[in-house]
């Protein structure tokens, strides 16, 4: 099943202008199976999310969050408590709660504005589940470093996301999983199982987003 894991909208983002209605509809054309709304720091309510859902009733629809971390952004999916993460949070910190509600947390977008990505992992502790490896707002030199850690560490799984922002770039990259994915419990089950292959989607000509690699 395809999923884009990483997308904001303009009703919980102040920095996206996708209604979200436009990105159910973008999200269908460009042939994702599922979404999970991520904004930052904010928690998509299930009434909200009931709404978007009878809209788009072939689209799985699920709800993470984009914690602003003390040490860079970290993608956290199968939240049971949202207010359990601060903003500024640590990564070893955050990655213990996310444990301890059943959830599995990602790191968005690693190295990024300077991030010592290692550095940062191994003096928190944090014990990720994977890493996102491609994305909109991920360049060449990025996503080539996002394989070397993948490489490096081979436990972690591998998302391809849009992190998109504006309708245009909805699904641009995604997750292919091989797993059926109805629940954020299953999604949570596919990450920590590694069943997910991040792919550029090839309604975008079957090259990155800015012809990046």
């Amino acid at each position: 099943m395809k999923f884009d894991l990483h997308l904001h909208t303009s009703r919980h983002s102040p920095d996206s202008v996708t209604d979200p209605f436009d990105l159910l509809r973008a999200a269908t054309a460009a042939g994702l199976d599922g979404v999970v709304l991520t904004e930052h720091d904010y928690f998509w309510p299930d009434a909200e999310l009931a709404e978007l859902r009878a809209a788009a009733p072939n689209l799985v629809i699920l709800a993470g969050v984009e914690v602003a971390a003390r040490g860079g952004d970290m993608l956290v999916y199968g939240l049971t408590d949202p207010f359990a993460f601060p903003r500024g949070i640590g990564w070893g910190e955050l990655c213990r709660e996310v444990h301890r509600q059943g959830g599995a947390a990602v790191a968005a977008h690693p190295n990024r504005w300077g991030q010592p990505f290692e550095k940062v992992v191994r003096d928190s502790g944090a014990e990720l589940e994977g890493i996102e490896v491609m994305s909109n707002n991920m360049e060449p030199d990025l996503r080539t470093r996002a394989a070397a850690l993948l490489k490096k560490y081979p436990h972690y799984a591998q998302l391809g996301n849009s992190d998109s922002h504006a309708p245009e770039t909805v699904g641009c990259c995604y997750t292919d999983f091989d797993a059926t994915i109805r629940t954020i419990a299953d999604l949570v089950a596919a990450i920590r199982g590694r069943k997910g292959v991040a792919r550029v989607n090839p309604k975008w000509g079957g090259a990155n987003v800015g012809g990046w690699e």
